[in-house]
């Protein structure tokens, strides 16, 4: 069997042809770098980008199945390229937002691209997570200057899962049958506040990191300085001190284990925060 995984340098995509590396399938790596790449030699590599489609063509020929990272601007063009060659099954990466309610631009891109995977006729899989736990390596620089976290809303918990858990559900439905036509919803195996989250990091450190309350309108300006635009900043402002993501428990019924905790997470990743 042969699988291409696309997007094979991003974050996900690259620990995805980690996890199915040696498993004795055909792997195929599609990037636009492939000195750079540095990927297992049992991998076979080709030069391309999901959002070029031109470049895929000679890299979906025999491929049985496929994985995408979110890939809304040409995903009409990518699945009828992978009908016609001969793709059976789709492992996507979408979100946690593509739901039948979703009504903003960022959430509606994800049903776009699920609806358009379910219209063309393939096996699909949706991998559907919420928060990443690296997106607390945003706290990284305050915490090497002062050993600082600043951050609102406290008392709100979110469920956020280690984008290697991500890769290694997408490995298991690519790599073994059984996983065509679910939807997996993806989240760390507990509610963790802002506060017990920066807790796991110091006793990863082995030392006190302090959090500081921010105000929402600290925060916003905060994200404003960073680059973002006003939508971005309401939007990652949405959740409020009322949030309360709950736990899902999909990840361990397809892989059979339980996904890592966020403590365990930052013991594996604490060069990052030194």
């Amino acid at each position: 069997m042969t699988i291409l995984v696309t997007g094979a340098t991003g974050n996900i995509g690259r620990m995805v042809v980690d996890e199915l590396s040696g498993r004795g399938h055909k792997i195929r790596a599609l990037t636009t770098n492939p000195a750079k790449a540095a990927l297992p030699a049992d991998v076979e590599v080709f030069t391309g980008y999901v959002r070029k489609p031109e470049t895929l063509t000679a890299a979906l020929d025999g491929v049985e199945k496929l994985y995408l990272p979110p890939t809304a601007e040409t995903i009409e063009t990518v699945a009828a390229m992978a009908k016609q060659a001969g793709v059976r099954h789709v492992v996507a990466l979408t979100s946690i937002l593509a739901t039948d309610d979703a009504e903003d631009e960022y959430a509606l891109s994800f049903v776009a691209i699920e609806r358009t995977l379910r219209e063309s006729g393939l096996d699909c899989t949706f991998l559907r997570p919420g928060a990443f736990m690296e997106n607390t390596t945003n706290w990284a620089g305050s915490i090497r200057a002062e050993s600082v976290v600043r951050a609102p809303f406290p008392q709100s918990s979110d469920t956020a899962i280690a984008m290697s858990d991500i890769a290694a559900i997408a490995a298991t439905a690519l790599a073994r049958d059984g996983h065509e036509n679910r939807v997996y919803r993806l989240s760390g195996p507990e509610q963790l506040t802002i506060p017990e989250q920066v807790r796991a990091l110091g006793d990863a450190l082995g030392r006190d990191i302090r959090y500081i309350e921010q105000t929402r309108e600290e925060a916003k300006q905060e994200w404003l300085a960073s680059g973002f635009d006003e939508a971005t900043a309401e939007w990652l402002l949405a959740g409020g001190p009322d949030l309360r993501v709950p736990v899902e428990h999909d990840f361990e019924r397809a892989t059979g284990r339980p996904p890592i905790t966020y403590a365990e997470w930052a013991r594996r990743n604490v060069e990052l925060f030194r």
